[in-house]
């Protein structure tokens, strides 16, 4: 971290949210998929922060001359292993903007979902990401995370997602939140 500015990693609050939706959209430029990002402010506020929330997010707050700066985030959800037994985490997002990067934030960030899976009982820290992000991949593969190379993920949404769940005989109460 630069002696002009000092950073602080912290869970994110309310005021937060217009800071880290942006930064969903500059990872999701830099994905080169932002037709795909559709979220505004009150999804991500309600999401976060609203009475039963289910997702989470840590920010990178780094305080300046100007005054403090959000240049950060992990948004993340816990999982379940069934073959564990117990959650995890899983990081959906984690994004630092170029900027800031080689500061050590995202290994901050990742230290501090860490912590949150070792002082819960969690057994498991997982993400994904794109094949051809290598700056990513050695940046995972420095930390000591292992590729999941056996498994391919897959995904519904759209058109078939609403395809498929026109097959369903099912009243949609299933008891899911």
């Amino acid at each position: 971290m630069s002696s002009a500015q000092s950073a602080v990693i912290r869970r994110a609050t309310p005021a937060d949210v217009e800071a880290v939706t942006g930064l969903v959209y500059e990872l999701a430029e830099y994905e080169k998929a932002r037709h795909e990002c559709t979220v505004v402010p009150a999804q991500l506020e309600a999401a976060l922060f609203g009475p039963d929330p289910a997702v989470f997010a840590h920010v990178v707050e780094v305080v300046t001359d100007s005054g403090p700066q959000v240049v950060g985030t992990a948004i993340w959800f816990r999982n379940f292993s069934t073959w564990d037994g117990v959650h995890g985490i899983y990081l959906e997002d984690l994004y630092v903007t170029p900027a800031h990067r080689g500061a050590g934030y995202g290994t901050a960030l990742l230290a501090t979902l860490a912590a949150e899976c070792v002082a819960h009982g969690y057994t498991r820290l997982a993400w994904s990401v794109l094949n051809w992000n290598t700056p990513s991949i050695g940046f995972y593969e420095s930390l000591g995370a292992d590729a999941q190379d056996e498994w391919t993920t897959y995904r519904l949404s759209g058109d078939a997602l609403a395809a498929l769940a026109s097959q369903s005989s099912s009243d949609g109460a299933s008891g899911a939140p």
